[in-house]
């Protein structure tokens, strides 16, 4: 009889860490565009938090799906697919870090003089990554739904499911 390989192997880790990055940093940025557009601070605030976290989360993405990729990239197909979703995932991790410290600059009040200028900045750069941000999520689906990347394939009869 087959048997069900663990849950926690190592390419697991990356879906299960890229999902909540996904939703802080989508969230996040619908935070502080409609803060800007209805001028409340707090929301726009509550924004940057998210988009703190979101990038933090964005990094320890990359990190797994770094771990992940010695382990998948032997079962694809067309590798291709995931090398532009692994040089996408970087670009969002770096987009969102640099907007990040953006808005480090006007939470701190560093260049106070450049403040709409910096703030139209962080708007276009948030908007960059979360083009980003979905070219990559549709690529990583590609990877899971076409490509069976990282996913176990049961048998025929299912026997690996059944309990002694």
């Amino acid at each position: 009889m087959n048997q069900l390989p663990d849950f926690l192997r190592t390419e697991i880790w990356h879906p299960l860490s890229v999902h909540f990055p996904i939703a802080l940093l989508l969230a996040g940025t619908l935070f502080v565009i409609i803060g800007a557009l209805l001028k409340r601070h707090g929301l726009t605030g509550n924004g940057y938090l998210l988009i703190l976290l979101g990038t933090v989360g964005a990094w320890i993405a990359v990190f797994t799906g770094n771990l992940a990729d010695g382990v998948v990239s032997r079962e694809l197909c067309d590798p291709t697919v995931l090398e532009r979703h692994e040089n996408g995932g970087k670009v969002v991790a770096w987009v969102f870090t640099v907007a990040s410290l953006v808005v480090g600059l006007l939470y701190f009040r560093v260049l106070e003089r450049f403040k709409k200028s910096l703030f139209a900045g962080t708007i276009l750069l948030l908007l960059l990554g979360t083009g980003f941000l979905l070219y990559t999520g549709h690529l990583g689906a590609q990877l899971v739904y076409q490509q069976a990347a990282g996913v176990y394939t049961p048998s025929e009869d299912c026997l690996e499911f059944v309990e002694d």
